[in-house]
C-alpha cells in the first residue's frame, strides 16, 4: 500500500452537490459544494426533483473544481467515495450513478459510504488526534442518533429518536413561527435574543428507554402555544419561543449523551450533523463536557452539514479495511446505520 491515499468523495443526498478530495482521511484538499437552498426556499423546503435535477446540472463541475483546488488528477485518486444511502432516492442516484461511472472509466475502486458514517467521520477532520472508542451525539434534519463509536466504521446505537428528528422539529417549528426554510439556523440565531426560561416546554421521555429520544409532544406543545395566543388575542415573542424551544431540545440532547458517556466510561463525546452547528448545543454540551471532566469535539459548521470531504473521510476508513463496492451499488433512501 502507498504511503498516501487519496479518496475522491461525492456526495448528493439532499440538496447539497459536493465533491472533495481528502488525504489519508484527516487532511482535506478541497471540499466544493454547490448549494440549493436558494432554490428551494422559494418552496418552503427540498423539492426531491429539483433537488435530483441540479445535482445531474452540477456534478460534473463540482469534481472537476475539487480536482483544480487539490491539484490532483483522476490518475492521482486512489478510489472514489460516495454517499449511497440514505437520502432522497433521486438525489442519491446522481452521485451514485457517476461515481460508478468514473469508477468503471478510470478503473478506481468503488467505495459506497453510509451519510451518517460521513458525519461522524467529519470529526476525524476536525480532530486528527481523535481515536475510536467514543460517544458521540448524531442530529440532522433525519436523523436523532446516540451512538458508541467502537471502531471506524462500527457503531452502536445507544438510542434514537422514535419520532422526528431534532432538526425536524425545528423546521415545524420554524415554520409555525414565520421564520421560513431552512429552519434550524434561523430559530438559533433568534433564540440568542430571547430568554430560554421564558415558557417551559415539556421534555419528553421514552418510558423503559432512558436514551432514546421523544421530540413530537415538544413540538405539540409549540403548536399548542401558539394557536392559543393566536385564539385569545395574545402577543407572541418569537425571540422567548424560540429560546424556550432550544432549551428544551439542548436540554434532553446534552442529559442523555452525558448519562450515556458516564455508563459506559468514556471520556470523549463527539457531535455529528447538522444541529451540532446550533451554538446553544454547542455551548450546553461544552459546559457539561467540562463539568464531567470530558473532551468534547464536534467539526467546524462547515463540516457539519452536508458535505464532500466527510464522505471522503469515512470511504478512507471503509476502502482501508478493504470494503469495495461492485458495480451493483444502488441507492439505499432508507439505510439504516450500521447497515451495508
Amino acid at each position: 500500500m502507498k504511503e498516501d491515499i487519496y479518496i475522491l468523495g461525492i456526495e448528493s443526498s439532499c440538496d447539497e452537490t459536493a465533491a472533495a478530495v481528502v488525504k489519508n482521511g484527516r487532511e482535506v484538499l478541497s471540499n466544493i459544494i454547490s448549494s440549493q437552498i436558494d432554490i428551494h426556499t422559494i418552496y418552503g423546503g427540498v423539492v426531491p426533483e429539483i433537488a435530483s435535477r441540479l445535482h445531474v446540472q452540477n456534478i460534473n463541475g463540482v469534481i472537476r473544481l475539487a480536482l483544480k483546488e487539490a491539484k490532483k488528477s483522476f490518475e492521482d485518486i486512489d478510489a472514489i467515495a460516495v454517499t449511497y444511502g440514505p437520502g432522497l432516492v433521486g438525489a442519491l442516484l446522481v452521485g451514485v450513478s457517476e461515481a460508478k461511472a468514473l469508477s468503471y472509466a478510470l478503473k478506481k475502486p468503488l467505495v459506497g459510504v453510509h451519510h451518517i458514517e460521513g458525519h461522524v467521520a467529519a470529526n476525524f477532520i476536525e480532530h486528527r488526534e481523535l481515536e475510536p472508542p467514543f460517544v458521540c451525539l448524531i442530529v440532522s434534519g433525519g436523523h436523532t442518533h446516540l451512538v458508541i463509536v467502537k471502531d471506524y466504521g462500527s457503531f452502536e446505537i445507544i438510542g434514537r429518536s422514535c419520532d422526528d428528528a431534532a432538526g425536524e422539529a425545528y423546521d415545524k417549528v420554524a415554520r409555525a413561527v414565520g421564520l421560513g426554510y431552512p429552519g434550524g439556523p434561523k430559530v438559533d440565531k433568534l433564540a440568542r435574543e430571547g430568554n430560554p426560561h421564558a415558557v417551559e416546554f415539556p421534555r419528553g421521555e421514552v418510558k423503559n428507554s432512558p436514551y432514546d429520544f421523544t421530540f413530537s409532544g415538544l413540538k405539540s406543545a409549540v403548536l399548542n402555544y401558539i394557536n392559543h395566543a393566536n385564539m385569545t388575542g395574545e402577543s407572541i415573542d418569537k425571540a422567548d419561543l424560540c429560546a424556550s424551544f432550544q432549551n428544551a431540545v439542548v436540554e434532553s440532547l446534552v442529559e442523555r449523551t452525558i448519562a450515556c458517556a458516564k455508563e459506559f466510561g468514556f471520556e470523549t463525546v463527539a457531535m455529528a450533523g447538522g444541529v451540532s452547528a446550533n451554538s446553544g448545543l454547542r455551548a450546553a454540551m461544552e459546559e457539561a463536557c467540562r463539568r464531567e471532566g470530558f473532551k468534547c469535539c464536534y467539526p467546524a459548521p462547515g463540516l457539519c452539514t452536508d458535505n464532500a470531504a466527510m464522505i471522503a473521510a469515512a470511504g478512507y476508513y471503509e476502502f482501508m479495511k478493504g470494503n469495495i463496492s461492485d458495480e451493483y451499488l444502488n441507492a439505499v433512501p432508507n439505510l439504516k446505520l450500521g447497515e451495508r
